[in-house]
C-alpha cells in the first residue's frame, strides 16, 4: 500500500514551503535572472507574496539580489547534493560518471524522473559543449525527448505511462522531434524491452545520447545514466557497439556498490 499523498487542502500540507519551492523552480535556463514582477508572473503569485518568499530565500542564502533582479545562489546546489548524499549516491555515482568521461571523452550524467521532466542530479562534463544550454545539477529537460527520460519512462507501470502520454505536451525542438504520441509510446516500450534508449537529435540538432536505467543492490530504481555525444563525431553504431557495453558495465558497478 502506497503512502498517502497530501492534497493542498489537507491540514498537514505546508503551503508556505510549497510556495518557496515553487519560487526556486521558477528560475531555469531561460529565466536565470528575474525581477520581482517576473517571479510573480511565473509563479502566479501576487507581488507581495512573491516578495516575501524571495526575501526569505535571500536571507537563507538560496537567492542572490542584484539591483532589482534576483537569481539563484550556489547554495541551491546543496539541495541536489543532499539528495545524493542522503542516499549514499554521491561518491559512487560521481566517480562512475567521471570514469566514463575519462575513458571516452564524452559527457555523462545521472537523472531522475519528476513529473514530465528529467532532473539532472549528477554530471561529468566533457570539454566540448553539446547543447545551447548549460547542463548542470538541477537542470530539467523534457522526459519525452531525452534518452534519460525515455529509459526512465520505460520503468513506469503501464497505468502511469498511459497517464503521462495523455497529459504530456510534445514540443518540437528539431525536425527529428517525435510529435506523435503513439510513436513515442512505441519507442518507450522498445526501450523497455532492450534495456536502453537512444535519442538522436530530437532535443537539439547534433545531440545524440544513450541511456540505461540504474538500480541498487536490492533492485530499486535509482535513476538513469547517460552518455551525450556530438552526432558529427559519433554515429549510432558506435553508441550501440562501443558505448552501450561501457554504460551497462557502469550500471552494474553502481548496483554492486549501492544497497
Amino acid at each position: 500500500m502506497q503512502d498517502e499523498v497530501l492534497s493542498p487542502e489537507d491540514r498537514d500540507f505546508v503551503t508556505a514551503l510549497a510556495s518557496g519551492l515553487e519560487v526556486i523552480q521558477a528560475f531555469d535556463e531561460t529565466h536565470p535572472r528575474m525581477t520581482l514582477s517576473e517571479v510573480a508572473t511565473r509563479t502566479g503569485m501576487n507581488r507581495a507574496k512573491a516578495r516575501r518568499f524571495l526575501l526569505t530565500l535571500h536571507a537563507l542564502g538560496y537567492v542572490k539580489k542584484q539591483g532589482r533582479s534576483f537569481e539563484l545562489a550556489p547554495k541551491v546546489l546543496q539541495l541536489g547534493y543532499s539528495f545524493l548524499s542522503a542516499n549514499n549516491y554521491r561518491s559512487v555515482i560521481q566517480q562512475v560518471l567521471e570514469d566514463i568521461t575519462a575513458e571516452i571523452g564524452e559527457s555523462a550524467s545521472m537523472g531522475v524522473l519528476e513529473g514530465d521532466e528529467v532532473i539532472y542530479v549528477a554530471r561529468s562534463a566533457a570539454s566540448h559543449r553539446l547543447l545551447a544550454i548549460t547542463l548542470s545539477v538541477g537542470t530539467r529537460l523534457p522526459a519525452a525527448h531525452t534518452s534519460l527520460g525515455r529509459v526512465l519512462l520505460a520503468q513506469l507501470p503501464e497505468s502511469e505511462l498511459e497517464a503521462f502520454l495523455q497529459r504530456v505536451k510534445l514540443d518540437r525542438y528539431t525536425d527529428r522531434t517525435v510529435m506523435d504520441k503513439a510513436e513515442l509510446k512505441r519507442r518507450i516500450i522498445e526501450g523497455r524491452q532492450m534495456g536502453y534508449a537512444i535519442v538522436d537529435q530530437e532535443l537539439d540538432s547534433g545531440l545524440r545520447s544513450l541511456a540505461v536505467p540504474v538500480f541498487d543492490a536490492n533492485g530499486k530504481l535509482l535513476g538513469g545514466i547517460n552518455i551525450s555525444t556530438n552526432a558529427a563525431r559519433v554515429d549510432c553504431d558506435t553508441l550501440q557497439q562501443r558505448y552501450l557495453p561501457l554504460l551497462q558495465e557502469k550500471a552494474r558497478r553502481i548496483r554492486a556498490h549501492i544497497s
